[in-house]
């Protein structure tokens, strides 16, 4: 009886093509049992299944903010907003433009984080399509009040009298984000209205007002989507609650892990007489006292 040689190769040892033709026969595993394939037919079925995504894209473009607000991406839009952008932003169909999409812009990444968000908001109302935008870090450090060191400082140092609108944040420490912020977007911050805290008793906010508005710290609905140190109202007493920021951020909804990146970050919520709210470095909510520098992260609008 004569014997039978039979050869055998490792995958790796195999010649290797560039290009098939559509008549060649591709193994394939369906779940079951492995199976055979033209090269043909599984290009087209791979045509048909982005074809379908994107007609579902194509569908949600023109529908303003609603399908937008809830379908994360995270594309780069490239170095500046180019003139189809703001134009899609401007008449408020958001065309081509989804949640976690970015600039860089020397060097700072800048996310969508929401479309429409203060639409229809404001003692004057706010009818301008836009959408909302956090850089991923920090712009720099600073105090929410100011100590003579630029560092933190015990007792009275540590003061949220006056709230988020009395603060040396609000007055002068935004002033450097505001400047930079206006340059990589110029002519396209949209100045709208927010009621802000400018008032504190005994540790809890107890008045506020409309002010002008073009970048902010955010508050705690923003990111969380609730409050966690802000005091609460005692049964007796109505505490300042009356933000239009009152929700999520699209942003932190969709991409929970987007608000702890790493930082130390200020929030705007009066937290006690001393301590503003923070989000911290390991990714928990947090508060602290007011003239600890920590992370400048604002918020503010495009349109």
């Amino acid at each position: 009886m004569s014997s039978i040689s039979i050869q055998t190769k490792k995958f790796g040892d195999l010649d290797t093509l560039l290009s098939a033709s559509d008549e060649a026969t591709l193994l394939i595993h369906d779940g079951k049992a492995v199976k055979t394939i033209t090269v043909k037919n599984l290009k087209k079925d791979l045509t048909d299944r982005l074809s379908a995504i994107d007609g579902v894209l194509a569908a949600i473009n023109g529908t303003g903010a609603g399908p937008h607000n809830a379908i994360y991406r995270g594309k780069s839009l490239g170095t500046s907003v180019s003139p189809e952008q703001y134009a899609a932003i401007a008449d408020g169909t958001f065309k081509d433009l989804y949640i976690g999409d970015y600039w860089t812009i020397s060097g700072k990444v800048y996310r969508i984080a929401g479309f429409d968000y203060f639409y229809n908001c404001g003692d004057t109302n706010c009818t301008t399509h836009h959408i909302v935008v956090v850089p991923d870090k920090s712009l720099y450090n600073a105090q929410m009040h100011k100590t003579d060191s630029g560092a933190y400082e015990a007792g009275a140092a540590n003061t949220t009298e006056g709230g988020y609108y009395g603060s040396d944040m609000y007055k002068t420490g935004l002033d450097s984000a505001k400047e930079t912020i206006k340059a990589a977007f110029t002519g396209h911050i949209l100045k709208h209205r927010e009621y802000l805290v400018n008032a504190v008793v005994a540790g809890h906010p107890s008045g506020g007002g409309w002010f002008d508005s073009e970048v902010e710290l955010m508050n705690e609905n923003m990111v969380y989507g609730t409050n966690i140190f802000l005091p609460r109202a005692n049964g007796s007493e109505v505490y300042t609650h009356y933000t239009v920021c009152k929700g999520q951020l699209p942003l932190f909804a969709l991409r929970h892990d987007m608000i702890g990146n790493r930082e130390n970050w200020w929030l705007r919520d009066v937290v006690s007489a001393s301590y503003f709210a923070s989000v911290y470095s390991y990714g928990n909510a947090s508060c602290y006292y007011a003239s600890y520098p920590y992370g400048v992260r604002p918020a503010f609008c495009v349109s």
